[in-house]
């Protein structure tokens, strides 16, 4: 995830901007022509994504938490664009979702009874804003996840999570996927362009089917996987599991790596 510090570089050259043309209508300064530092300009603002990712003052990141309250399920749903999503189990309890986003893409909590539905948006934040999303989600209660990009990648760590059901997919990013111990309805991982990866936590029981076109590449661990019929593995215990994951991973031109 990029920098949260505040972006510096743009803010001074408009520091140095204003206090020159307040000088040239005090005629303290002759002949000042800003154009011909135009170039200065644009290579500054280029030094501004590469380093702090955005190219405004408040454009950073900037860190969020809502508190459980008496929500006893949650649906989140995360439309990134091209910005790259990391999702992660939070550590304190007392949470329902805390992290990092960009400036006005917090995410917006809808209740109904005990249930919790919360949406964050891309098309919210500023335009120039580049800066990534790491979300933490509460363990303690089930989760409905619908995760989608364009063009930045999704990474998501799901383990010690309850998933009720999980879609995560990005356009032409790469996507990320480990499974969580507790998944009632299903994970699917899929990537037009970009790779996908599902691994399955070790002492964890699952099905995975894997649906690749013919330019997609394909790759198993078969220590611990076996073909129950083309396009559809296991684990090699799954007959003793008492419960199962369902997978799904999808790619029309990536790599599938299932681990």
């Amino acid at each position: 995830m990029r920098s949260t510090r505040p972006p510096l570089i743009l803010p001074l050259l408009l520091v140095v901007v204003g206090a020159a043309l307040l000088l040239s209508n005090f005629r303290l300064i002759e002949g000042l022509d800003l154009l011909k530092y135009a170039p200065v300009v644009l290579i500054l603002a280029g030094i501004q994504v590469a380093l702090r990712g955005d190219v405004g003052f408040t454009w950073q990141t900037q860190s969020f938490g809502i508190t459980r309250g008496i929500v006893r399920s949650a649906a989140l749903e995360a439309s990134s664009g091209e910005l790259d999503v990391k999702i992660r189990a939070l550590r304190r309890e007392g949470r329902l979702i805390a992290g990092q986003y960009t400036a006005r893409s917090r995410p917006l909590l809808e209740t109904r009874g005990d249930h919790a539905r919360l949406t964050m948006r891309r098309g919210a934040a500023w335009a120039f804003s580049l800066a990534d999303w790491e979300i933490g989600l509460a363990k303690d209660l089930p989760w409905t996840l619908l995760i989608s990009a364009s063009l930045g990648e999704v990474d998501a760590d799901l383990r010690g999570i309850t998933i009720k059901q999980a879609d995560i997919a990005s356009g032409f990013g790469d996507v990320r996927v480990v499974t969580s111990e507790q998944v009632v309805g299903g994970v699917r991982a899929r990537s037009t362009f970009g790779h996908v990866t599902l691994i399955i936590p070790e002492n964890t029981q699952a099905v995975i089917a894997v649906k690749r076109k013919p330019l997609a590449r394909f790759q198993i661990d078969e220590s611990r996987f076996l073909m129950l019929e083309p396009g559809l593995y296991a684990t090699l215990d799954y007959r003793e599991a008492e419960t199962l994951i369902y997978a799904e991973v999808t790619s029309t031109f990536g790599i599938i790596r299932v681990m």
